[in-house]
């Protein structure tokens, strides 16, 4: 993947600006601001007139190319509407609207000017974080499998943003990194959910987990074979993978920010590369996005690389449960029964409710790090999305402090969740006569049944569930977004006490 580099840069005068696409931010009125004069100067009236003459309102996702003039070759004029009611959902509009616009261009190079913003605007590092993680998203393109581009490579190489009078230097620069880190990290996750099964197998995440270490001192890769898995008594993350050839893999990444002696957080992630349903074998159309069953733990590789990208002052493990589920003559069959790593047994009545049966014994294993909090990702229910359709991630958790965290992060990144609750009475859906527990529910409510599931194996450490059934992925077009990686690099930031 190209990366696109996005820098701090302190104001200069336009005649002595040098680029290939001058980008300038506007808020909503008819008149120029009086800061925005030596440009309309220098470009020969051309912004005055396209306000006067109504060409460009400078309303919340509006843009304007214009002609350049001196060493600037090009003018894009985006609109940010009223700066004293920008909200970050109106923020995150006009992030995206002038990275789509400079990302299509030919320019190589540019530079974002904050001169025709005033103090009024309430949140100025938002801004610029969200300029600096749209312009990286939008950069990025697909290519790993492709033998002929279907579409060109990007132009645009660097880009740099001054603040003006609206923060300092320091400020911009932090602001700047955080929001191109988190690009950065979600990228990573969409090229390996993107990619296909027979590529991305738990041996590649495992492999991709021991690159990442070798990027970064500060990360350390460990992976636990199939043979180890059965001396700790992983039975239930085993039984997924019995029907594949692909051997199952426990991935644990370690990033070490803080002192040695710090309790970590714990990111556990729903690797499964490709799911067929196993013996409950899943209609045959869009079987194939169930390449993408593996969001969860693309979106821990997505956040660990943030967060070491930004030296965030904290430990993080992630544990990514990695296997394939597909059906053969050693497939788990529904009606066996497992002993899971806790040493509950589990009567698994659905082959295709797997994620829960990996992610299970993940959660037990976290418990040796003594985690202060524990959050597993995973695309677990389609119930999730009937629930909550494409726009936000379904939150479960036994503590209402973590719960509130990551609903704080969500708004705060504009990656939003909403809780569901995991009462007693959602419980007595899982009892079963043959074993502990079974491994769906006898009612409705599945993705509620299916987070009661996995928190009885969570029951030691404050935990959450994000279900991102819904959000990790689109069908049309058909690719991986990055989230909700977004949501947990903000969370991790909160926590390391770094805003």
């Amino acid at each position: 993947m190209a990366n696109l580099t996005i820098s701090a840069k302190t104001a200069a005068p336009p005649e002595n600006i040098k680029t290939q696409a001058l980008v300038a931010l506007l808020p909503e009125r008819k008149t120029l601001a009086p800061s925005l004069k030596p440009l309309d100067t220098l470009l020969g009236g051309t912004v005055s007139r396209s306000l006067k003459n109504g060409d460009f309102a400078g309303s919340i996702g509006t843009h304007i190319w214009l002609p350049g003039a001196g060493k600037i070759d090009r003018v894009l004029l985006v609109g940010c509407g009223d700066p004293g009611k920008q909200t970050t959902s109106s923020i995150k509009k006009m992030s995206e609207t002038l990275s789509r616009a400079l990302i299509n261009s030919p320019a190589a190079d540019a530079h974002i000017v904050m001169d025709g913003l005033t103090q009024k605007l309430k949140a100025p590092q938002t801004l610029l974080e969200q300029i600096s993680l749209q312009l990286t998203l939008a950069h990025y393109q697909y290519s790993h499998t492709l033998n002929k581009r279907k579409k060109p490579p990007r132009s645009l190489k660097r880009a740099s943003i001054s603040p003006g009078v609206l923060c300092s230097m320091g400020v911009a620069r932090r602001a700047i990194l955080a929001g191109s880190a988190t690009g950065h990290g979600a990228n990573l996750t969409r090229e390996l959910v993107n990619l296909p099964g027979n590529i991305c197998t738990p041996k590649h995440l495992a492999s991709e987990a021991r690159k990442l270490a070798r990027s970064d001192a500060s990360v350390t890769t460990t992976v636990l074979d199939e043979r180890k898995m059965a001396e700790l008594g992983m039975h239930s993350l085993l039984s997924v993978g019995n029907g594949s050839e692909q051997p199952s893999q426990l991935i644990i990444i370690k990033y070490q920010g803080a002192a040695s002696t710090a309790r970590p957080y714990c990111l556990v992630g729903k690797g499964i590369t490709f799911d067929t349903g196993g013996i409950s074998l899943k209609p045959g159309a869009k079987m194939d996005e169930m390449k993408f069953d593996m969001g969860g733990a693309g979106s821990v590789f997505g956040a660990m690389k943030a967060a070491s990208l930004m030296k965030l002052p904290i430990n993080i493990v992630g544990v990514i449960a990695a296997a394939e589920n597909m059906p053969s003559g050693r497939a788990t069959k529904p009606g066996d029964v497992v002993t899971s790593m806790s040493g509950k047994t589990i009567e698994i009545l659905n082959t295709d409710a797997e994620g829960r049966l990996v992610l299970c014994d993940a959660l037990t294993y976290a418990a040796r790090f003594s985690p202060v909090e524990v959050i597993d990702i995973a695309t677990l229910t389609g119930a999730i999305i009937v629930s909550l359709g494409q726009e936000a991630t379904g939150i479960f958790s036994n503590d209402d402090h973590l719960a509130n965290s990551l609903l704080s992060a969500g708004e705060r990144s504009h990656d939003r969740g909403w809780r569901f609750p995991i009462w007693e009475e959602y419980h007595r859906q899982l009892d079963s006569p043959f074993a502990d527990l079974a491994n769906i529910g006898a009612g409705g409510a599945g993705s509620i049944t299916a987070a009661c599931f996995l928190s009885q194996f969570a029951e030691d450490y404050k935990w959450a569930h994000l279900d991102i059934a819904g959000t990790a992925f689109r069908s049309a077009p058909k690719g991986a977004t990055g989230r909700p990686v977004p949501m947990l690099v903000q969370y991790l930031r909160e926590r390391a006490g770094v805003l």
